[in-house]
């Protein structure tokens, strides 16, 4: 199955080379799209000079930072009018998700249409935070279950592979959330899709390069958005 990874990038000039080498290494063989909101630090230069010497990379460059959910499915829409791959893997490009994991995750697919690398199923972990922050995180997962009656343990991760056929069905442009509500809202999508879901163990990192785009923002859209979810 031809496979692609997303990476949206915004400043991540730290970690945008080291990111592309691990996946590129990968015995998917997948191919790159980085999805780059014109990063002042100079990021989308540095993607620019890889692609023009490795044409299994691709640069999709947005006119200015509008956040992680457009930048997903500006992404997830140029692959799919392509048509050129099965299978589309979503994945952090600051170190936080492990670019090994990517072949479990494509491997998952064998009898399931979404494989979500979670963070809290038996066998998952998080490494480098604090207890402070891991208990806001397994709080935030606990309320959006509750609130949507999910059985998905792991609803605001951010590391999965999607069968292409699924993401048509999911209908991404009409996805209005950012941040971790649009992994929330994509999730949801795909269990109301009648979606075939494997969640599958992985350790999540602290972020090795850059800054965090986490703000209070972002959590405040989560918190007001997951009701709306509901009764969508």
């Amino acid at each position: 199955m031809p496979v692609v990874v997303v990476l949206p990038t915004y400043d991540e000039r730290a970690s945008i080379e080291a990111t592309i080498d691990a996946v590129l290494a990968r015995p998917c063989a997948p191919d790159v799209l980085v999805v780059d909101d014109s990063s002042p630090d100079g990021t989308g230069a540095i993607v620019q000079r890889i692609a023009a010497r490795q044409p299994r990379v691709r640069l999709l460059t947005r006119p200015g930072k509008q956040g992680l959910g457009r930048a997903y499915t500006a992404g997830f829409t140029a692959v799919l009018d392509r048509g050129e791959h099965d299978v589309v893997v979503q994945m952090d490009v600051d170190g936080s998700h492990d670019a090994a994991d990517i072949d479990r995750l494509v491997a998952g697919l064998d009898g399931a249409d979404l494989a979500l690398g979670s963070r809290y199923v038996d066998g998952g972990n998080v490494a480098g935070w604090s207890l402070r922050r891991e208990l806001l995180s397994r709080s935030g997962n606990a309320y959006a279950q509750l609130m949507l009656g999910s059985p998905i343990r792991d609803l605001t991760g951010g590391f999965k592979a999607w069968r292409a056929d699924l993401l048509r069905r999911v209908d991404v442009a009409a996805t209005t959330s950012d941040g971790y509500a649009f992994q929330v809202e994509m999730t949801m999508r795909a269990l109301r899709a009648g979606a075939r879901i494997v969640e599958l163990p992985i350790v999540f990192h602290e972020r090795s390069a850059g800054r965090s785009k986490m703000s209070g923002r972002i959590a405040f859209e989560a918190l007001r958005r997951i009701p709306t979810m509901r009764w969508r």
